[in-house]
């Protein structure tokens, strides 16, 4: 990553917001780094030094600033623009892949070699993947440590620390107090939370346009699934050691996140899947400021700044509704797929009343009479459950998009509108365009764009990369 060092200096003299978890500043004199936003000093020219991650100050002696929290800033916007190997590596490793399954599965899922993926991340992120899941163990420890009564062996190991000692040097080394401290300067919550129950703060870059996720999700939530209420998004989550629930509320500065879990090993993916859901990572101040050169978006982006691309906790579950939704309202799609859900073995569900949509394996079993729809479509959904069920479709935030949209259109029944809106949502592509969706189309006429196809396809050029964002606009325009 290239760090232009006048750049960086002024972000940190202006203390930008916008550029937080972009980049850390490491200040050399006090042996800390901060978040480009820290309310500290600026400290003097000679005695600062940028690093591209959190990783990279920790592995040069550099521990974290107790005032400005830099662990607990917004993930870089970039890992969802780009489609590269690096920012494939960072989405697994947020997801909490290399706790799980070693560098070894890291590798396997992205088709590298363990050199060769640590020579990439060495050379952009000046730390391998050993030190960056590292850093985000710390992060998650420290989560435990100020929002639970756990003792700090259990805490140690559902961070995904292999011992104590480990747990214990490495939190000495990047917050440069012993754990108990920690705990000892903690804020009690003022309302006791029950066993496996969490509450963090999910930071993002401002502005955040609550009202359109809400609007956006509010009409698709699946009784037992999902739900909104009283301004808060509830749902069941599918994690890789269990299962739980997130009930997600915005607030002007960061989204708070009650998670409720039954391994407390899934704190990280729970925390990874809700900042994607929502797309908190996005800088909303950069994709405006493209779409507002438009003539025709101006006025609504003034209007209605930090509008986000609603995504997922659970590719499958998107996938499953872009092949009931083909050619059909949402309101009958929600039908089909209540029906759907209805027909399946009942989930236990969670201590809210929620659970996870069904895994593939789930919907691949069901019989017939659980598909309302025509027979067709029946076959094409089995035949995408059996794909994703064998590992043949990685429906993921570090599949690959280009590979994941061919295999998609690979299968009968699959075509452009189903795959482009499976990017959108599941793989978080930023530059997706949907130009024979009604509803997108009904939105280009309101704002007197081009709605046939072919015209609007080509005018939306100009919104590259963020024909996404720009389709989110046009859905809320109709």
């Amino acid at each position: 990553m290239d760090l232009d060092f006048e750049r960086c200096y002024r972000a940190v003299d202006s203390r930008d917001q916008r550029f937080d978890g972009w980049f850390y500043t490491g200040v050399l004199s006090t042996g800390i780094y901060c978040r480009p936003s820290c309310p500290a000093t600026t400290p003097k020219r000679k005695n600062v030094r940028f690093f591209p991650s959190a990783a990279a100050a920790q592995g040069a002696g550099l521990r974290a600033c107790r005032r400005c929290r830099p662990d607990a800033t917004p993930g870089s916007p970039q890992w969802d623009l780009r489609a590269d190997l690096v920012s494939r590596a960072m989405r697994l490793i947020a997801d909490g892949v290399v706790d799980r399954d070693g560098v070894p599965g890291l590798a396997a899922r992205l088709g590298y070699t363990e050199r060769h993926l640590h020579r990439l991340l060495r050379t952009e992120l000046g730390a391998g993947p050993l030190a960056l899941a590292r850093a985000q163990r710390a992060q998650t420890a420290r989560t435990l440590i100020e929002s639970t009564d756990l003792g700090l062996a259990e805490v140690a190991f559902a961070a995904g620390f292999g011992s104590v000692r480990q747990f214990n040097d490495t939190l000495r080394e990047v917050y440069a107090v012993p754990p108990s401290e920690l705990r000892a300067n903690r804020r009690r919550p003022t309302v006791p939370a029950g066993p496996g129950t969490i509450t963090v703060r999910l930071a993002y870059r401002p502005p955040l346009h609550v009202g359109a996720l809400l609007d956006f999700l509010a009409p698709r939530t699946l009784p037992g699934v999902d739900q909104v209420r009283a301004g808060t998004y509830h749902r069941g989550l599918r994690l890789p050691h269990g299962t739980g629930t997130a009930a997600l509320a915005p607030t002007e500065r960061h989204v708070v996140a009650t998670l409720r879990l039954t391994d407390l090993r899934d704190l990280a993916p729970a925390v990874a899947r809700c900042r994607r859901l929502l797309d908190l990572d996005a800088d909303p101040t950069a994709v405006d400021a493209a779409l507002a050169t438009d003539p025709a978006l101006a006025p609504m982006v003034a209007a209605e700044p930090g509008v986000r691309v609603p995504r997922t906790v659970d590719g499958f579950e998107v996938a499953v509704r872009a092949v009931v939704g083909q050619q059909v309202s949402v309101a009958s799609a929600r039908t089909t797929l209540t029906r759907l859900l209805s027909q399946l073995p009942a989930p236990v569900p969670e201590a809210d009343g929620l659970s996870a949509f069904p895994a593939a394996e789930e919907v691949l079993a069901a019989p017939d009479t659980a598909f309302r729809m025509p027979a067709a479509r029946r076959e094409t959904l089995r035949r995408l459950a059996a794909a994703v069920a064998a590992g043949e479709i990685d429906l993921e935030p570090g599949g690959d998009r280009q590979e994941t949209r061919q295999r998609l259109l690979a299968l009968p029944g699959i075509g452009a509108w189903t795959a482009d809106y499976v990017a959108l949502r599941a793989l978080g592509d930023p530059d997706v365009l949907l130009p024979t969706d009604v509803a997108v189309r009904r939105g280009a006429a309101a704002l007197g764009l081009p709605d046939s196809p072919d015209t609007l396809h080509s005018y939306a050029d100009r919104w590259r990369p963020w024909r996404s964002y720009a389709l989110s606009r046009l859905w809320r325009a109709a």
